[in-house]
């Protein structure tokens, strides 16, 4: 008696994607530890799984950023303004500590900041839960007890307590990122050796928000819509970008009929940032109001567009005239985003809209800190996963990062000018901004033929969207109620295809096989 063959094969749609296999620049790097995955490799079977390698090496490049600070630990942020700029250590921590009130145990928001200290600023500046952030780490440092317990030392306790507590924010990052899609836990990889996140990393608070993004958008990506409200409220609670977010997920789910979902999402994020800010907002109103109103009111600022401007006309723009025209631009980019949402050959993947929205906000806005840089790169992580492009945008923002401190460093030297002149310096923005545009290009490029998508090239739809993954749409303009060929619904309506034959052979392997 004979029985029919049956292939044990498992359906290439559930493996777990190997970037040697696909990616030109991961297979040459990966020459350094033993060359690309082989064909046989056995994948899972081994302690060191994807997520747990992330891990350590996050830990390990957030550790050589504490390193690259050193020369600012015991001189740069307390003796010669300079110093800190010529090492490129600098960071607002260990000055905040005094300047904000918490070496003197004052309560953010409701106790007002003594002049002579704050530097004019009467109440902490920063959204509430980043305040709550920042005063724990002031608890763990402690009250002083004795003589011995200088400022400068203390200045130093806290900036290694936040420290220590950015590092756990900077591994939650990598690992959610790991996790967001199933099959691509090593896109992971790219969030944990983003040089320009090495060396921003301490230099503030953000990587409170960015993780609480991230595991956001993992929450998404397991289909549940109410705790990523919840926590993409609590991270707006921290700082303000976030909640962009909610504009691209409402035009995917408006185009795939998703209304009860994205429902609750926003129910989500409006209860939990509301619980967060109303205790503070009823008790101190004004200390609450301080991040908003000093947003408003702050001049044009390092890294953008808009301080060329300034430096290069004779009469510059007044602050109103550019919060005006910042805004305007900003709308003008979340409509062609919509635009594009709408009339797409197939609905944009969530991370890609989340990335160009962000990034919109970046080359609009007034201002530009160095630490900017990690609100994108988990998203890009996401959005691009390919270390080529990756790596270009990092390229340029680390150029920018140097730029600014030696630009600074040429503004604090007096006649010395020792540093980079004000003609350096704009070349520094306009790296910055032409490197995220770049990338803003090649994902519009991806949403637009979705066979050139890195995570769209195997027959994949939306793996971080959640319920919006393979979801038939209801709602379109233009050519997007009619999609080419490779870019249409499954026989059964819920199964997409790509472009199965344009499809290259992946590097290493063998050649793809069509999809059932």
């Amino acid at each position: 008696m004979t029985f029919p063959r049956t292939s044990t094969r498992p359906d290439p749609r559930e493996e777990p994607v190997a970037p040697t296999r696909q990616d030109e620049v991961a297979a040459a790097g990966s020459e350094l530890i033993g060359g690309p995955l082989g064909r046989k490799a056995l994948l899972g079977a081994h302690w060191w799984t994807p997520v747990r390698v992330i891990a350590l090496i996050a830990v390990g490049m957030f550790a050589l950023g504490m390193v690259q600070k050193l020369p600012c630990y015991s001189g740069g942020w307390f003796f010669g303004a300079g110093a800190q700029y010529t090492h490129a250590c600098y960071s607002d921590i260990p000055h905040l500590f005094q300047g904000r009130g918490f070496a003197v145990d004052l309560v953010p928001y409701f106790d007002k900041i003594p002049s002579g200290i704050s530097g004019g600023m009467e109440y902490l500046e920063y959204p509430v839960l980043t305040g709550v952030f920042m005063e724990v780490a002031s608890w763990i440092t402690g009250i002083p007890t004795g003589a011995e317990d200088s400022l400068q030392y203390r200045e130093q306790v806290y900036w290694l307590v936040n420290a220590g507590m950015l590092m756990v924010c900077a591994v939650v990052i990598a690992v959610c990122v790991a996790r967001t899609h199933r099959r691509r836990p090593w896109d992971g990889l790219l969030v944990a050796l983003a040089p320009a996140g090495m060396l921003t990393a301490t230099i503030n608070w953000d990587l409170l928000a960015i993780a609480l993004t991230a595991a956001a958008m993992l929450m998404w990506s397991r289909s549940r819509p109410l705790a990523f409200g919840v926590l993409i409220g609590l991270a707006t609670a921290a700082k303000l970008y976030p909640v962009f977010l909610l504009g691209p997920l409402f035009l995917l789910c408006w185009r795939a009929g998703r209304w009860r979902e994205f429902g609750v999402a926003f129910t989500g994020a409006a209860g939990a940032w509301l619980a967060v800010n109303l205790p503070v907002m009823i008790g101190a109103f004004d200390g609450w109001a301080k991040f908003y109103t000093f947003s408003q009111e702050r001049g044009t600022d390092f890294g953008s567009f808009w301080l060329i401007q300034q430096q290069r006309m004779t009469t510059p723009l007044s602050t109103e005239t550019v919060n005006t025209l910042a805004t305007l631009l900003m709308l003008a980019s979340c409509g062609l985003i919509a635009a594009l949402t709408m009339t797409a050959p197939r609905r944009p993947r969530f991370a890609q809209l989340a990335f160009l929205v962000v990034a919109a906000f970046i080359l609009t806005n007034k201002v530009y800190s160095p630490q900017y840089v990690l609100w994108l790169i988990p998203l890009a992580a996401l959005a691009r996963p390919r270390w080529r492009d990756f790596l270009i945008w990092q390229a340029c923002e680390v150029m920018y990062f140097f730029g600014i401190w030696m630009y600074l460093a040429y503004t604090t030297s007096g006649d010395k000018h020792q540093g980079l002149p004000e003609e350096g310096y704009q070349l520094a923005i306009l790296l910055h901004l032409l490197g995220t545009l770049y990338l803003c290009a090649v994902i519009v490029r991806d949403i637009l033929m979705p066979e050139r998508d890195p995570v769209r090239r195997d027959g994949s739809d939306d793996p971080s969207g959640g319920i919006l993954d393979r979801a038939m749409d209801v709602f379109t303009f233009g050519r997007a109620a009619h999609p080419p060929k490779h870019a249409s619904h499954g026989a059964d309506g819920t199964y997409v295809r790509w472009g199965a034959a344009e499809e290259k052979r992946p590097l290493g392997g063998p050649a793809p096989e069509s999809s059932p």
